[in-house]
């Protein structure tokens, strides 16, 4: 059973210069925040809005699984919502355990 969900909204914040797309987990609802700089790193091409959009569609899971690293570890950001970075994307999470 997944406890997390995340609709399918993502789109560009101008304002932020990122990705955005939602979060929930219970009553928690929040906003996932990419930045343009963190895509400059995944794209080989120029990271213009579009091609971020694009990107963020293509390793839609791994963002998630990112995002729900970041609350699993209670790290929201001081507006309450979630900026992933470089190093969130990166990190491989831990092999789960049985028996």
């Amino acid at each position: 059973m997944n406890l997390f969900s995340f609709p399918d909204d993502a789109r560009w914040n101008d304002a932020a210069d990122a990705v955005e797309f939602g979060v929930g987990i219970g009553e928690y609802h929040g906003i996932v925040r990419v930045r343009r700089r963190v895509f400059q790193s995944l794209l080989e091409q120029r990271p213009t809005p579009e091609r971020c959009i694009e990107a963020y569609h293509l390793s839609r899971s791994k963002f998630e699984r990112a995002a729900e690293a970041k609350l699993r570890a209670r790290a929201l950001s001081g507006d309450g919502n979630i900026d992933l970075t470089l190093r969130d994307l990166r990190a491989e999470p831990a092999p789960a355990r049985f028996g």
